[in-house]
């Protein structure tokens, strides 16, 4: 054999290298959490015997020399299997055989395939928690996935993992707690549901889509309709195996929260119960380790864990579940969590670099409109103070969550400009400090900052940008004047930065007159062509080759023909050529100039027509309403625009000023059609169009991280 195997069940452990067994070879109770009471009986491994040992050998290279049919693969793998019987601990945990093991559970029938599982069922955490073993039992439950859609093999199948269930539930503390037991139990919760084993969502780590969600640039998958994706599942089981492993775990849950491994595995719980209240009220509170009595009475926090629980929140394990807690927990949970848990604590934990990440969850889930009175009263007037500690998240999240319920929108974009610079400064310079922000506030004297010239931009920076300009003009303005006003070199290492260029098109996309989108597209002049050359820049040119006028259209397109060879052979190349037109520009230049004038005419006189119109389906429709404005912002609005107007040599009579208020409020009122005025506008664009949307460029935007 060359090597002996030597894999032992690892037991619970923070350190990976941490042993579970002793000298005699017997595996350790868990040397935190079980008393003698409730841990497992210990187990001996033993030795391969010389004759089995031999056998798989020869089984394996059989396999490796391709001398097995397709047909005859199944019988030699289901033959295999039954000489394993009764050996299943051994030969999982052996390093080498269990490579063998492998191929045959992937390569033989349901039935053997469920006959093994179900002979080694007793002895199942202990496979999993073995280095060697928890890749046999990985691939035990795929081969399982795979069968699951076989109508008349879903009962064995279901036998076989209830069967498995019921012995995690007896002691799941080690099997949680272990690093290779943790992914083999999350892989179980997932095929218990019926989604993907491999299933990012539900068993990876927070990636870009949780932060798209949180930022309102994707729709959350829990608000979703994700049912279509899920294969055959088994949900009584999940629901079982689930408050089996909390009930079961209850004593020792203060200690389970703040590991790595077992936090991972109620994450990923608590996301396959996603949209099950009734479960979820019965789970949550255990996990953070409320009373029986408290929620037989209704009360799902108890005060007294308080202070205990938000210190936890500094941990990093317990923080990523707590994020996972926030975004499923029911609406009257979530209302006890706020008010009982976190409330007076939010600025505490916004200043740790883990309690950090369950505000903006607390933020990004926020109900309603006095949930986000109740944040900002607490962080409203701490934008400064979290930039200067580096917690920029802190401010997207607000920002975003004022866009999403419609409150504070006023009030988010005057506090932030006033963190990145004060009242006597010129706001020119807001933008580029944004876009800049860790260099920004690191720098020793902020008043003599300037542009680092060559630096990345910051992520954040960017995304709280792209939020701005999604705002109504007039309550932007310091930001439209700021990018409007950067130098031309600014404007092209911006538009050359993926993270800036994103900044530009937001900008481009914003509520800002035709005007001041124009002022910015001419200081890229001379630059299209080097921009289109990048994946990010050709995004860039086409946003400005829509904003602008006919003259620079031409400038635009004219740059583009000039580099038309290289440009084709990119990947983001033959569209953007395709979609300005450049070889007809190339061709005939007048046809060109006056297809692009016939169809500005036609815009406009359907702009004229329909535009302005406001339907009453388009205001009482809360989505395209989003400029709609909540009445303490529109009296703080008026109540500025009043005090500015009394500087002025003569102060206004109460008359005026009252029609000048009704005047103001009936604007505010028609903002409402400028949605609808973007999809008249789209709406010309494809009537006007030649040929059907591009499919192509729509699957090119869904890569791009739009973030």
């Amino acid at each position: 054999m060359g090597k002996k195997a030597k894999k032992e069940w690892d037991g619970y452990k923070k350190d990976v290298s941490r042993s579970a067994t002793d000298e005699t070879g017997k595996f350790k109770k868990s040397f935190k959490h079980h008393n003698n009471s409730d841990s497992l009986a210990p187990l001996i491994r033993k030795q391969v015997e010389p004759e089995t040992a031999k056998y798989f050998s020869e089984i394996a290279n059989l396999f490796e020399s391709q001398g097995v049919d397709v047909e005859e693969r199944s019988v030699i793998c289901g033959n295999a299997l039954e000489e394993a019987r009764g050996k299943e601990l051994e030969l999982a945990t052996d390093y080498i055989i269990s490579n063998t093991l492998e191929t045959l559970l992937d390569g033989c029938n349901v039935d053997n395939l469920c006959s093994f599982l179900l002979g080694c069922a007793d002895v199942f955490p202990a496979i999993a928690m073995d280095r060697s073993g928890s890749h046999v039992a990985e691939t035990s439950l795929k081969s399982l996935a795979r069968h699951v859609q076989d109508t008349e093999a879903c009962t064995i199948i279901e036998e076989t993992l209830e069967m498995i269930c019921k012995v995690i539930v007896v002691n799941p503390v080690d099997l949680m707690c272990n690093c290779y037991g943790s992914h083999v139990l999350r892989s179980f919760l997932c095929l218990c549901k019926g989604v993907p084993l491999d299933s990012s969502e539900f068993h990876g780590t927070k990636g870009s889509k949780a932060l798209a969600e949180r930022l309102n640039f994707k729709v959350s998958h829990f608000d979703e309709n994700d049912s279509q994706q899920f294969q055959q599942g088994f949900p009584y089981l999940l629901k079982f195996l689930v408050s089996g492993m909390v009930n079961c775990t209850r004593e020792n849950m203060k200690s389970m929260l703040v590991d790595q491994y077992s936090s991972l595995v109620l994450q990923t719980a608590l996301k396959l119960l996603a949209g099950d209240d009734q479960e979820l009220l019965q789970i949550i509170p255990v996990i953070l380790s409320c009373n029986k009595q408290d929620l037989v009475k209704g009360n799902f926090i108890d005060t007294i864990i308080v202070g205990e629980t938000v210190e936890a929140m500094k941990e990093t394990a317990f923080s990523h579940l707590m994020e996972v807690i926030l975004e499923v927990a029911p609406e009257s949970l979530y209302n006890d969590m706020f008010t009982k848990l976190l409330k007076n604590s939010l600025f505490e934990l916004s200043s740790h670099h883990c309690g950090n990440f369950v505000v903006q969850a607390l933020i990004s889930h926020a109900r309603t409109k006095d949930q986000m009175e109740m944040i900002w009263e607490e962080l409203g007037l701490k934008f400064a103070d979290l930039l200067e500690m580096g917690r920029s998240g802190i401010i997207a999240s607000l920002i975003a969550a004022c866009q999403r319920l419609q409150t504070h929108k006023y009030k988010c974009c005057e506090a932030l400009a006033t963190a990145v610079g004060s009242k006597e400064e010129n706001s020119k310079f807001i933008v580029p400090r944004i876009l800049f922000l860790d260099s920004y506030f690191s720098h020793h004297d902020k008043s003599s900052w300037n542009w680092p010239v060559g630096a990345k931009m910051h992520v954040m920076g960017s995304l709280i940008l792209q939020a701005i300009f999604k705002f109504r003009s007039e309550w932007i303005q310091p930001y439209l004047l700021s990018i409007t006003s950067m130098g031309t070199e600014h404007v092209l290492e911006a538009a050359k930065d993926a993270r800036g260029a994103r900044v530009i098109e937001a900008f481009l996309a914003s509520d800002a007159s035709t005007k001041q989108k124009r002022r910015l597209v001419v200081k890229l002049r001379g630059h299209f062509g080097e921009l289109a050359m990048q994946l990010s820049g050709s995004f860039t040119v086409e946003k400005c080759f829509n904003v602008g006028g006919l003259s620079q259209k031409e400038s635009i397109a004219s740059e583009l023909l000039a580099v038309r060879t290289e440009l084709s052979k990119t990947k983001q190349g033959p569209h953007l050529l395709r979609k300005l037109d450049i070889d007809r520009y190339s061709s005939n230049p007048d046809q060109w100039r006056s297809k692009l004038a016939s169809k500005e005419s036609a815009y406009n006189e359907f702009y004229a027509a329909f535009g302005p119109t406001v339907s009453k389906s388009t205001k009482s429709n809360k989505f395209l309403s989003d400029a709609s404005m909540d009445t303490s912002e529109l009296e703080e609005l008026n109540t500025k625009e009043r005090d500015s107007s009394l500087t002025s040599a003569s102060i206004l009579d109460d008359t005026s000023a009252e029609k000048k208020m009704k005047k103001r409020k009936r604007e505010l009122a028609s903002e409402d059609a400028v949605s609808s005025n973007k999809a008249v506008e789209n709406a010309v664009n494809f009537f006007l169009s030649s040929g059907k949307p591009d499919k192509k460029r729509h699957g090119a935007s869904k890569q791009r991280l739009k973030i």
